[in-house]
């Protein structure tokens, strides 16, 4: 017979007879724990502190907050561990999961304040408190990341490897916030670290500027989902198709706000066909209301929140749901839960606009792609089959809003000479195409280059590297983000949009073309080095993508010095937003519901 049957009630009355001792106490509430009953070790916990006194208190206090913290009681827990610390000042433990505690009350500078306390008293030589002290390191780097404060987190995670170099998590975020900062090279020296592990922990984003060999990205999504992903759960969908009147499409998402992949995605909710088609919503975005959300939920047959429960749970949903063709629009990028979709609740898969990469996940079936974004001679480099759209992968928002054009004075642009812009953002610049630009203005007297102002560090580190190529460092002029109806506008300002490489413009690009601004770009082998190729093949301007450095320069100069050739470029792109393929939103839907209803035939 088990102590909870015989022992508990009895352990509670020593405990408030004060007859329990430390270590009877812990043995019982361990117990209580490992039989599923922790909130009875809650109470066996608290009924002890409240009848004794030992110089032990203040450990039960730190056993008790983290039962609380386990339980969801943050306001208990955070009490408690505060206790802990009042007894036992120099107590470490209490701090760093206060810190926690905090930061799930919302109340993240709080949590701040208790992890710097963490790095100011605890020293890394005191082989103890040594695990403690990386993991508060690491969560400054986290918590400064996402409030972009790059070169602070950037610095903790640098001394977190310096303490301990094998933590592969923590050089994945290092190598990011460097590409995110242009701090070239991206592979900077950190002892402990060769390269080979540093490339081997860097994520299927990062990569993507990195490197334009398919097979790399394909095995950095692969150890992705060995090191992330949990494939033995079970699989919920049935092999066959339900077998419904209307085909249930599921899209899935943290990203239903003001993101790119919203921005593209709005018109294409909308116009569904609901005759042969139910479209639901799976969100967990954590921004808040924006016009362009709204129009997002309105365009969904059933809008479903799942930020507050577990993959398993969200997974059932969907399964109870009986979507047929679930797609998500996250990939591996910020926000992603790989994880829901390994527990496979629809019988068809598909990867879609998230990550312009394969996922390397064996629970996805399908990308949806053209012919020139993944030729089939490179779809072996893809854990995905493509989905093979006639005209091109992408689709795009006719109802986007655009402001008023701004004048160049008001952009801070020189009212004459040449613009070339390029609103990627800045983890896409690499050392090598900046060097194309910085010989671009060298060849084009009077040219400027209009760029992004995603971070302080970017605009130091990019002047700093347009006076060693021997470039005025006036002649970049950094932009501030502004709203997406003015940001829309700025294209209309540019004379030319110079694209990155290897990792090309998406979004940016759809909206320069859309707006009438050519964009030249440099095509390669992989997913994210072909996208804006493939707009332009769209858009019936195969001449405005190259396939070398050598030649994007050469182009660019070329059209730079002949203005009438950028006018001939504006009017053909008007005619193609007015009557060609590429913007063309009802003809992608229409194409995209043929796929779905040819592979839900091939389920039946």
């Amino acid at each position: 017979m088990s102590f909870i049957e015989v022992d508990f009630t009895s352990a509670l009355l020593h405990a408030w007879q004060g007859e329990l001792d430390f270590g009877q106490l812990i043995n019982y509430a361990n117990e209580l724990q490992a039989n599923g009953e922790t909130p009875l070790a809650a109470v066996l916990y608290q009924t002890w502190l409240r009848r004794n006194q030992s110089p032990h208190n203040h450990l039960v206090c730190f056993n008790l907050g983290t039962v609380l913290f386990n339980l969801g009681d943050f306001p208990g827990a955070k009490e408690i561990y505060v206790q802990a610390i009042q007894l036992a000042p120099l107590f470490v433990q209490p701090r760093f999961n206060l810190g926690l505690t905090y930061e799930r009350l919302g109340q993240v500078e709080d949590a701040i304040v208790e992890w710097r306390w963490i790095d100011d008293n605890v020293g890394p030589n005191i082989a103890e408190y040594r695990q403690i002290l990386l993991l508060a390191l690491n969560n400054l780097g986290r918590i400064l990341e996402t409030r972009k404060q790059y070169a602070g987190a950037l610095d903790y995670l640098a001394r977190s490897l310096a303490i301990n170099p094998n933590q592969p998590d923590v050089i994945h975020h290092w190598v990011y916030l460097r590409e995110k900062q242009c701090a070239w090279p991206i592979y900077g020296p950190i002892s402990g670290i060769n390269s080979e592990l540093m490339r081997q922990s860097t994520s299927a984003l990062a990569m993507l500027s990195l490197s334009d060999d398919p097979e790399q990205q394909l095995t950095a999504a692969r150890n992705y989902v060995k090191n992330k992903i949990n494939s033995n759960v079970p699989k919920l969908a049935p092999v066959k198709a339900y077998g419904h009147q209307k085909i249930r499409i599921g899209y899935c998402s943290s990203d239903f706000c003001l993101h790119p992949v919203a921005m593209l995605t709005a018109e294409l909710f909308e116009l569904h066909d609901r005759k042969n088609f139910e479209i639901y919503g799976y969100c967990w975005t954590q921004q808040g209301h924006s016009p362009l959300r709204q129009r997002i939920i309105d365009a969904m047959d059933y809008f479903e929140r799942i930020d507050t429960i577990s993959d398993e749970v969200a997974a059932r949903l969907i399964r109870e749901q009986e979507i047929d063709i679930l797609v998500d629009l996250q990939g591996q990028t910020l926000g992603a839960r790989a994880n829901l979709m390994a527990y496979r609740p629809a019988p068809i898969q598909i990867t879609y606009l998230g990550l312009p990469a394969t996922t390397g996940l064996p629970s996805i079936d399908y990308v949806i792609s053209d012919r020139f974004l993944i030729p089939e001679e490179y779809a072996h480099y893809y854990s995905e089959k493509p989905l093979y759209m006639p005209d091109v992968y992408q689709v795009s928002d006719r109802r986007r809003q655009c402001a008023s054009i701004p004048s160049r004075e008001n952009c801070h642009l020189p009212v004459e000479g040449f613009v070339f812009c390029s609103f990627n953002n800045s983890h896409k610049y690499t050392p090598e195409v900046f060097s194309i630009w910085m010989n671009i203005l060298r060849r084009v007297p009077g040219s400027v280059l209009w760029l992004l102002a995603d971070n302080p560090w970017v605009e130091i580190n990019l002047i700093n590297e347009a006076k060693t190529c021997g470039i005025d460092p006036n002649r970049l002029i950094f932009a501030s983000r502004v709203e997406p109806e003015h940001y829309l506008a700025r294209f209309a300002v540019a004379d030319l949009f110079l694209d990155s490489f290897p990792f090309n413009a998406g979004t940016t690009a759809n909206d320069a073309l859309w707006m009438g601004l050519p964009v030249l770009t440099r095509s390669g082998r992989s997913f994210a080095s072909r996208m804006a190729g493939s707009l332009l093949t769209a858009a019936g301007l195969p001449e405005l993508i190259t396939y070398n450095l050598r030649d994007y320069e050469d182009k660019a100069v070329a059209l730079a010095q002949s203005p009438e050739s950028c006018l001939q470029l504006r009017e053909h792109l008007q005619n193609i937003r007015n009557s060609g393929v590429l913007f063309d939103t009802p003809r992608f839907v229409d194409n995209l519901e043929r796929h779905f209803k040819r592979l839900i035939a091939e389920l039946s």
